[in-house]
């Protein structure tokens, strides 16, 4: 079984940082990917004359050394390859209502 990430895109907002109680840094960035956009089962043309995309955004998490690289070279639109994994949260918030998350950890270096 394997659980691996690749995501080629640009960062949509610069890096944020912080550091546990417990020391590890935590580095958090948000990646754009696009697609052509669909419509009746057929890619289509935007006013402009360009093929028209649909953006995803995915959340990033990279831990301690990799995270502090993150946030010390890589800025909002620069173009990076993310290798990782998938991973799924759940908890409850201050309602008591049941919250679902899903991000990407950074296994090896964003290029």
């Amino acid at each position: 079984m394997t659980n691996l990430v690749i995501l080629v895109g640009r960062i949509a907002r610069d890096p944020e940082t912080r550091t546990t109680q417990g020391g590890t840094r935590i580095t958090s960035i948000s990646v754009v990917t696009d697609r052509p956009a669909r419509k009746d089962g057929k890619t289509y043309k935007d006013e402009n004359g360009y093929t028209a995309k649909d953006s995803e955004f995915h959340r990033v998490t990279c831990f301690n050394g990799l995270g502090q690289n993150v946030a010390k070279y890589c800025t909002k639109g620069q173009l990076v390859t993310v290798e990782g994994r998938i991973h799924y949260t759940q908890w409850e918030d201050q309602d008591g209502t049941k919250r679902y998350g899903c991000e990407i950890i950074a296994d090896v270096s964003i290029r």
